[in-house]
Order: C-alpha cells, then structure tokens, then sequence
C-alpha cells in the first residue's frame, strides 16, 4: 500500500479547522434565532451535558486501565498536583481575566456591544475546541509532515460543537476561531521545536489533564458558571513537564 504524501500542504489543517468554526457560526447564528429564549438555554444545557460525558470518556481513559481481568484506577496524584499547580500559576497570572478583556475588546470591535452574552460564549468556546491533545498533536503532524488529517477530524466535531454552541450563546461563540488559529497556526510552524518534547506519555497526560478542564467547561454549561476554567490552563503544561518526572 502507497503511503499517502502531504506535499506543500502545511497550515492547512489550521485553515480547515477556521474554516469549519467561522461556518459553524454563521449556521448556529440563523439557526438560534429560530428558537425561543427557554429553547436556547436548553440547548446550551444538552451542549453542556454532551461535553461531561466525552470528559468523562477521556479522563477514564488515561487513569483506568485493565489488570488481570479487573479494571485499576491511577494517576490521581499527577491529577492533583497538575491542577493544583497549574491553577495556581493561572490564578496569579489572571488568564481568566486576561481572555475576558481581550472579549470585550472583540465584542466592541465586532460592533456586538449590546450582546450581553458575547464575552461568556466567546471565552466557553474558546476553551472547548482549544483544549485536548487533537489541536496540538495534529498542528504537529501538520507542521512536519504536512499531514492534515487529524486537525480535519477535530475541525467536523469544531463544527457541531461551535454550531450548537453558537445558536444557544450568540455570536461570540464563531469568535473563538481566533485563538484555535493562533494555538493550531503557532504549534504548526514551530512543529520541528515542538515533536521531540511530546512524547507518548507526554500527549497521554495532556490529554488526561486536557479532558478534566473539558468537565470543567460542561459544569460551567449545565450549571453556570462555577470554574474559571481558563485559570487552569496552566495544569496543560505542567502535565507535559509531569512527563519527564521518574516518580510520576
């Protein structure tokens, strides 16, 4: 069997992915003003509850696993610390705060001042199709090979996410292509840097890591917001630095 070339094709998985977003936004945004205020909030809640379960999904995966016809739980600790550290680091940083401004900023720009809504639905977005090991492994494969394939899958579940997403929440939901761009396009070109510290443990504790801050944005769905979420966003790195430690 031939293998499959990507020549002359590097950033295109990053395109593909805006691309998918930008679409996505403009059909929630039609298809949102076809329902009722109660409707909306309904379908931010399934939204919410669709997202726990594929956290949960993720996170079971990376800390259970089967021995001897039993299934072992483990990892807790590297939980514990990676988001006690990480947020901490967050928290002092003010990312939270930080991504809120820059919405503001957006929505006076974007002419959407009147939306009450658009700074919450661009950061909640934001952090659920930035979050996860497909953005960074796939600008990866992107960037050295060109292989695009993993970042065109992310961008058909960008796709539904940021649709459903957009017609419960408003417009600022479409807005948060911007970072996916920035993260997916900065990851791509600096993939040659980037490959030899993402080794398989690596990716395997970002996505544990990764899937518990996804959890954490389907709480904020479902019940409001309760977890600031992008504070936490720290405990991604420290999982990658975990990597390298023996005891860990």
């Amino acid at each position: 069997m031939k293998k499959r070339k990507y020549k002359n094709m590097i950033m295109l998985g990053t395109i593909i992915n805006s691309a998918a977003i930008v679409a996505a936004g403009f059909l929630g945004n039609i298809t949102g003003k076809l329902f009722k205020e109660d409707q909306q909030d309904a379908l931010c809640k399934v939204c919410g509850i669709s997202t726990l379960f594929i956290a949960i999904s993720g996170a079971m995966e990376g800390m259970m696993k089967v021995e001897n016809n039993a299934l072992v739980g483990g990892r807790s600790m590297l939980v514990v610390l990676c988001l006690a550290i990480g947020t901490a680091i967050g928290e002092l940083i003010g990312i939270e705060r930080a991504f809120e401004r820059f919405g503001e900023w957006l929505k006076i720009k974007s002419g959407n001042g009147k939306d009450s809504e658009f700074v919450n639905a661009f950061v909640t977005a934001s952090l659920t199709v930035c979050i996860g090991a497909m953005a960074i492994v796939g600008s990866i494969q992107d960037g050295i090979s060109g292989d695009y394939s993993t970042l065109a899958v992310k961008a058909v579940l960008d796709f539904i996410i940021v649709a459903i997403m957009t017609a419960s929440m408003g417009k600022g939901c479409a807005f948060s292509v911007i970072p996916v761009f920035l993260l997916e396009g900065s990851i791509t070109l600096l993939a040659r840097l980037v490959s030899p510290i993402m080794t398989d443990m690596a990716v395997s504790y970002l996505s544990l890591i990764g899937s518990i801050l996804i959890f954490c944005v389907g709480v904020n769905l479902v019940w409001g917001k309760k977890v600031r979420v992008a504070n936490m966003l720290p405990a991604l790195v420290i999982a990658v630095i975990a990597a390298y430690i023996p005891a860990m």
